[in-house]
């Protein structure tokens, strides 16, 4: 169980990797979008099932759009 004066340090620690791996990319010319786009794909890969996770949640809240239109019946 996490403390939370620990939680704090992590975030700390969190925050103090980012923004070096933030210097090192922007020192090396490496485009915003870009950085943000391999940091997504860390996070997702340090997270198993998190990816489908969040495709299941973008197709719930489409047929959602869609039923709500009356473009598809609700099942």
């Amino acid at each position: 169980m996490l403390l939370l004066g620990s939680m704090s340090n992590n975030r700390d620690d969190i925050a103090g990797l980012l923004k070096r791996a933030a210097d090192v990319a922007a020192s090396e010319g490496v485009p915003s979008e870009s950085f943000m786009q391999v940091a997504w794909q860390a996070f997702l890969a340090a997270h198993p099932g998190m990816r489908e996770e969040l495709e299941d949640k973008a197709l719930r809240s489409e047929l959602k759009k869609l039923r709500k239109r009356g473009l598809i019946a609700n099942a």
